[in-house]
């Protein structure tokens, strides 16, 4: 009996970390390590930085959040101009992110690159984004994207 009461507090310690942050997103607010907008370049210049494949840089980026992982805000897609977006994790899972910082304005501290993700890896992302069974079944191909390892971020607008 006691046994099945440990696994049963285990788990639902578990499920309540694995939210999103309370709160919203409002201006100047900062998750992870401390980050400012000062000296941010703008997200369209990172295909031009990242020129080759194995190119990686420690960059701050200004950009619009596009979409935000709904199960706990553990990862976010950027708009880097019309045609293409950048994929954030955070670093070591050490923070999240809420649900309403997506359509804002937000500066990223950290880690540029790009990256070949798996179709198995996408196929987890469109489910974590509550896709259809057809829309994750359609993912049949890697996909060559702008990746980003955030140490901080901070919402600008």
């Amino acid at each position: 009996m006691k046994r099945i009461l440990f696994l049963l507090l285990l788990i639902s310690g578990i499920a309540a970390k694995a939210q999103p942050p309370k709160g919203t997103a409002a201006k100047g607010t900062v998750y992870g390590a401390g980050a400012n907008a000062n000296g941010a370049i703008e997200a369209v210049q990172l295909p031009t930085l990242l020129k080759s494949d194995t190119a990686k840089m420690q960059v701050k980026v200004k950009a619009k959040v596009l979409d935000v992982c709904p199960k706990k805000g553990c990862w976010m897609k950027l708009q880097v101009n019309d045609s293409t977006t950048a994929f954030v994790k955070m670093k070591n899972y050490g923070f999240f992110v809420p649900l309403d910082i997506k359509g804002k304005t937000i500066v990223l501290d950290g880690l540029a690159y790009n990256h070949i993700t798996s179709v198995a890896e996408l196929q987890h992302y469109a489910e974590d984004a509550k896709k259809s069974p057809e829309e994750i079944n359609a993912i049949t191909q890697p996909k060559k994207e702008i990746r980003f390892t955030a140490d901080g971020i901070v919402v600008v607008e």
